[in-house]
């Protein structure tokens, strides 16, 4: 199995411990809609379930994109 290529940028990703769990959560509320979306028939609490999921999700996704533009930051500053 081949492994994904890193780029020197994606290193202080790696090393921030917000982005890391926020990673993590967001891989498993991904896993979670994956089990549901497997089930032939949803009911209504699924539904919700999936909602509650997805937004959940896109919280991540969005606290990881602000961490990740606050590293960009810090490391053109630190460039300069």
């Amino acid at each position: 199995m081949a492994s994904a290529q890193r780029l020197p940028r994606d290193i202080p990703f790696e090393t921030d411990a917000e982005y890391q769990r926020l990673a993590e959560q967001h891989r498993q509320y991904e896993a979670e809609l994956q089990k549901i979306s497997r089930s032939p028939y949803l009911n209504s609490e699924d539904l919700l379930e999936e909602i509650k999921l997805k937004k959940l999700k896109l919280h991540c996704k969005d606290e990881m994109e602000r961490i990740a533009a606050r590293i960009v930051r810090a490391q053109a500053n630190s460039s300069q």
